[in-house]
């Protein structure tokens, strides 16, 4: 059995080491059969061998359905390092994140069953606070559950040091609410808030709160004994739950508990991998678990249809879970991901299996997750042959159209944070054959026009698709495999590089005022002796180098305040505010140069260069404070 999974661990490197990660059986090899538990164990082992040694990660949970049963659990590594305490798939709670907003979608059936909700009315209608008309079309609980309401993200205060920072769903939500930044069922763009709205519906028209319908209604009778939405954890669950890590200086490092305000339906669940896996049998079972139901199967049928797609040829939503094509089956499913935590559940409907996976630290973000998934569905369900498509004859010179820099609609508008727009970007070129290129968070793709407006992966089996505004000008684009947001087409002045200018062109002037060599080069052929300087021309140098000085500041300050992005989910730090102050006082200043330098020319002041050295410095400050503004980084905006 050793020699069988050293074999195996040594397959998985090779694998990982390949193209896109896929697992690729040789032609001459049979599909392992799944039903083999032995087999599929060795393989599972060696997976995780593997992961948690590359990546860093204390422990980790598993569980896989068949037909109806429970075929596969296991834990891996420690549930606590230091206590050596071994993860249980039975009783070792972990944090699947935003795995959580199934239930919340699933208890949102229960009630459309029972006619307590209509899917296609006004959310407001069940609301005690009111969503804004921003727009002329409704919000519906259809928009919550595909992520199309058109909400912009919220970061700032979901999270809590403390129980007693816990914000109630009623408070958090009315308190924080998004402005509307798109129509209603155009985009999807992902949205926690949305999903926290559905769990508020659910206590309004229950009248209970939502972590106790839950318990009533979907953990007892699929007896799911070990998991709870409650925060704290309840006594005796609390002894159960995995420690969440970090690795640092060549040890785990435990963390604290976290603690999800206001946004519990969201991700605020805690499970054993056993429990998922009861979940997900009822689900595949549509909606019996041991036979006891828990949504008619008419409403599990309809639940697993597709809700949204940007276009039909890319994965889009089914009522809550996300679809994906792998290897040609269909699969629905969710991820999730705390700080600490990272998860990821899925069903074949067409095979009657399901899988779920948790990982306890920082290291299981994304990629192990999404490489057991890949590594399991292409050993027992392998691709067929890839088909390729060869860029056709002179679509080279209509690429332009495609071209450009284009962003995640995944984002913030209203406050600071907007400034993550230039860091969540997706570049597209072509290349000299004619294909276009996608380069970002995944690394350099290839695609070939398959149709209008469509590309396929070359080689592979994703697909771009974009979309086109009343004048055929691009404005979208959106990835198959990614069917959580799209990508709008950034204008020229929001791209990264055109900000980089900006600031490159701002802070060379500054610092020319205040330091060696610039400031050095600019006194020796642009300024006066200091004795030779009237009062006036001193006090306008002084004004310059005194915005000057606040916006360099101002840029260092804000990089360290906010090197910890982690830290705004607990709120507003104190510092940022003060550093939120210098900009502002800088602008002052920079008003007050343009009167200082009316002054000077009509008094005859400084050298010509020193006039024109002055005069730019002043354009640096108006540009700083349009960008500033811009990105909502003039005054306080949260």
């Amino acid at each position: 059995m050793k020699l069988k999974r050293m074999i195996l661990m040594v397959a998985l490197l090779l694998v990982w080491c390949g193209p896109a990660g896929y697992f690729q059986e040789a032609e001459e090899e049979l599909t392992p059969y799944l039903g083999d538990p032995g087999e599929f164990e060795a393989f599972v082992d060696g997976i995780m061998a593997v992961q948690m040694q590359a990546n860093k990660i204390a422990g980790a949970a598993v569980s896989v359905v068949l037909d109806g049963k429970v075929f596969f659990a296991k834990g891996y590594g420690w549930a606590d390092v230091e206590k050596r305490i071994p993860v249980s798939a039975e009783t070792t709670l972990f944090r699947p994140g935003s795995v959580s907003k199934l239930f919340t979608w699933t208890a949102i059936f229960q009630l459309r069953e029972q006619g307590k909700l209509d899917l296609d009315a006004d959310i407001n209608t069940y609301l005690d606070f009111e969503i804004p008309n921003t727009y002329p079309e409704k919000i519906t609980l259809k928009n919550l559950m595909s992520h199309t309401p058109g909400f912009e993200d919220v970061v700032i205060g979901m999270g809590a040091k403390k129980p007693e920072n816990l914000k109630s769903m009623n408070e958090f939500l009315a308190e924080h609410l998004p402005e509307r930044v798109m129509p209603p069922g155009r985009h999807t763009a992902y949205s926690n808030y949305g999903t926290a709205l559905a769990g508020y519906i659910v206590e309004r028209v229950t009248g209970m709160p939502f972590e106790t319908y839950v318990e009533q209604y979907i953990f007892k009778p699929l007896h799911m004994t070990h998991s709870t939405f409650r925060q704290p954890l309840p006594v005796g669950l609390d002894k159960e739950m995995s420690g969440g890590y970090t690795y640092r200086n060549g040890r785990f490092k435990k963390e604290k508990f976290e603690l999800i305000s206001g946004l519990s339906p969201a991700g605020a669940l805690s499970a054993s991998a056993l429990d998922m896996a009861f979940f997900m049998i009822a689900h595949l079972n549509l909606g019996v678990y041991d036979d006891l139901r828990i949504l008619e199967e008419e409403t599990a049928r309809f639940m697993h249809s597709r809700l949204f797609s940007h276009h039909p040829d890319i994965e889009g939503n089914a009522h809550g879970f996300w679809e994906y094509n792998i290897n040609g089956l269909r699969t629905i499913g969710h991820g999730g991901d705390t700080i600490l935590f990272h998860s990821l559940l899925g069903l074949v409907p067409s095979r009657n299996i399901g899988f779920f996976i948790s990982y306890n630290s920082v290291g299981g973000g994304g990629g192990p997750r999404d490489q057991f998934f890949k590594a399991v569905m292409n050993r027992y369900f392998p691709a067929p042959p890839a088909e390729r498509i060869d860029p056709a004859k002179g679509f080279k010179k209509l690429a332009g159209r495609y071209t450009g820099v284009f962003t995640s609609n995944r984002r913030i508008s209203s406050s600071f944070i907007k400034l993550m727009k230039l860091f969540q970007t997706m570049r597209i070129t072509s290349d000299r054959d004619g294909a276009l290129l996608t380069s970002g968070g995944s690394g350099i793709r290839r695609w070939v026009e398959k149709d209008s407006l469509v590309f396929q992966e070359y080689e592979g089996q994703d697909r771009l698709v974009f979309q086109e505004d009343d004048k055929n000008r691009i404005t979208h684009a959106f990835i198959g495999r990614l069917p959580y947001f799209g990508f709008d087409k950034m204008k020229w002045y929001e791209t990264p590089r055109f900000s980089i200018l900006v600031l490159v062109f701002c802070f060379l002037l500054f610092f020319s005022t205040l330091t060696w060599p610039l400031g050095a080069l600019r006194r020796r052929f642009c300024s006066q002796n200091n004795s030779q300087m009237s009062r006036g021309e001193k006090t306008a140098r002084w004004i310059a180098g005194g915005f000057a000085a606040l916006n360099v500041l101002f840029l260092l300050l804000f990089a360290a305040v906010n090197s910890d992005p982690v830290r705004m989910m607990y709120g507003i730090p104190a510092a940022l505010k003060i550093v939120l102050l210098l900009p502002m006082a800088a602008g002052i200043l920079v008003v007050a140069s343009v009167f200082m330098l009316t002054y000077a020319l009509f008094r005859g002041h400084f050298t010509v260069c020193g006039r024109l050295h002055y005069l730019l410095l002043i354009v640096a400050g108006f540009i700083f404070i349009w960008f500033l503004k811009y990105w909502n980084l003039l005054g306080f905006h949260f």
